[in-house]
């Protein structure tokens, strides 16, 4: 059974930094690409950042330079490290793992940046 498991989420105050992680079990981790979306309040589901098997990672426009995606193999899990936080960053962050037509979602974890 595939189990991806978001923790890090919190309320942050705007300038903040957060470090979310996921924690995937049931998978081989490591041909898996693996991304962060987040969903804010009456929005869709928008992609945050993904990391592949090899090449570099990608970002959203909105999020590039202020976020950094890493995975660690042997741990088989994926950071999503948040850096100078905005109030329009508020969502529901969740992890994605994705290999050709599979995908897996994690349950989620909330951010809030807010003072």
């Amino acid at each position: 059974q595939v189990q991806l498991v978001e923790s890090g989420g919190g309320l942050v105050q705007p300038g903040g930094s957060l470090r979310l992680s996921c924690a995937a079990s049931g998978i081989i981790f490591r041909i898996y690409a693996m991304g962060w979306y987040r969903q804010a309040p009456g929005k869709q589901r928008e992609m945050v950042a993904r990391t592949f098997v090899g090449g570099s990672p990608n970002y959203a426009d909105s999020v590039r330079g202020r976020f950094t995606i890493s995975r660690d193999n042997a741990k088989n899990t994926v950071y999503l490290q948040m850096n100078s936080l905005k109030p329009e960053d508020t969502a529901v962050y969740y992890c994605n793992a994705a290999r050709g037509g599979e995908g897996y979602w994690g349950q989620g974890t909330t951010v809030t940046v807010s003072s």
